[in-house]
């Protein structure tokens, strides 16, 4: 017996409209926190983990946060001490995300001298720097703050000429990023270069093709002698920073008030308000048309991130506070967990009982040197 014959499958006459049509990647949503509005923060500890440090932004009540990214006074080397892994590094991104902060601010080693005359201090400091940056877009970072160096016993013209070449040897062969460095200004001590809003102008526009702004640190411009706490003297520090530097180019501000006079030229920062700037004027800064106005949905507002002390715990959190009512927003401020520090009465303790131990080796070699 043969097999029954099989009835023929239907065959569908082609339609063009069946044809396979890959979907256009849908454009990228910018994150939540980029809505225009104004982002207030402060300096948070990675102790433990830089994980700790979202946390501890989130519970003193931020909507952005400056952190670390390894150890500011010690030189990593490249090594496991500096590397982040992708597994830490994807955590940390997914977690941000989820608390909504941004932007997020990377302060560099504070070793780094990017204006050294010394040609094995300026190669090591390229380096770190760089390795800043690598760190920086594993962690999803925006902006990089760095201070241009010091210039020794070279002239301030070369060392503006030398910093700008060390950003670019910094940056070279690394990954298009849309995180961006940005260049701190400083109080004046000793041979810092950036204390004058020309030095810093001088570098923002030599490193304009790479998108290099600047970050301004108030209590430094108080000490450099830019008198941002009168009116007038505000008024006259912006339309210098305008003409210079550009405030477009300004997209983060240090907010801290200054322990030293005006003019003073050292770098001491006090809790908001309570130092030689004062209330007034920071109530000035925040509320400024030209500073704290809302930008547009989909761009990231400016960020004032406090670097102030924490002398007692909830130092942090009356700081961040002090911030928010100051702007105007207290009643748009995220909620701060109830007597939340990162700083302890046990952590106050132990500081304590380190700094005795430090006083007490100091005066032991002070001793040995007499003798």
């Amino acid at each position: 017996m043969g097999m029954p014959e099989q009835p023929l499958t239907h065959v569908s006459v082609f339609d063009p409209e069946d044809e396979y049509r890959p979907e256009p990647e849908p454009e990228p949503v910018p994150p939540a926190w980029m809505d225009g509005s104004l982002r207030i923060g402060i300096h948070t500890s990675i102790a433990g983990s830089h994980l700790n440090a979202l946390e501890s932004a989130h519970k003193l009540g931020c909507n952005a946060l400056q952190i670390f990214s390894a150890s500011p006074r010690m030189w990593t080397g490249g090594g496991a001490a500096g590397r982040i892994t992708e597994v830490d590094a994807k955590t940390f991104r997914d977690r941000r995300e989820a608390l909504g902060l941004g932007p997020l601010v990377i302060h560099a080693n504070y070793l780094i001298n990017l204006a050294a005359p010394q040609p094995m201090l300026r190669t090591r400091s390229i380096q770190a720097f760089h390795e800043e940056l690598v760190r920086g877009m594993a962690l999803g970072a925006d902006f990089i703050v760095v201070h241009p160096g010091s210039y020794g016993d070279s002239r301030p013209s070369s060392a503006v000429a030398m910093a700008i070449d060390s950003i670019k040897q910094a940056t070279r062969r690394l990954p298009p990023t849309g995180m961006r460095i940005l260049v701190e200004n400083t109080a004046g001590m000793g041979t810092a270069l950036g204390s004058r809003l020309e030095e810093m102008g001088e570098i923002v526009e030599a490193l304009a093709g790479l998108y290099v702004g600047a970050c301004l640190d108030t209590a430094h411009l108080f000490a450099a002698g830019y008198d941002i706490r009168s009116e007038s003297g505000f008024e006259s520090t912006l339309e210098l920073i305008e003409s210079t530097i550009g405030l477009e180019q300004v997209p983060v501000f240090h907010v801290n008030d200054s322990k030293i006079a005006l003019g003073g030229r050292v770098d001491r920062h006090e809790h908001i308000g309570k130092g030689k700037i004062g209330a007034d004027a920071f109530r000035r800064i925040l509320t400024h048309p030209r500073l704290g106005a809302g930008g547009a949905a989909g761009l990231a507002g400016r960020a004032f991130l406090a670097e102030t002390p924490i002398d007692d715990p909830g130092d942090d959190r009356k700081n961040v506070a002090a911030l928010w009512d100051l702007a105007g927003l207290k009643h748009v401020a995220p909620a701060a967990e109830k007597g939340y520090s990162m700083l302890t009465a046990a952590g106050k303790k132990k500081a304590a009982e380190i700094q005795k131990v430090e006083i007490g080796r100091k005066k032991r070699e002070a001793k040995k040197e007499k003798r």
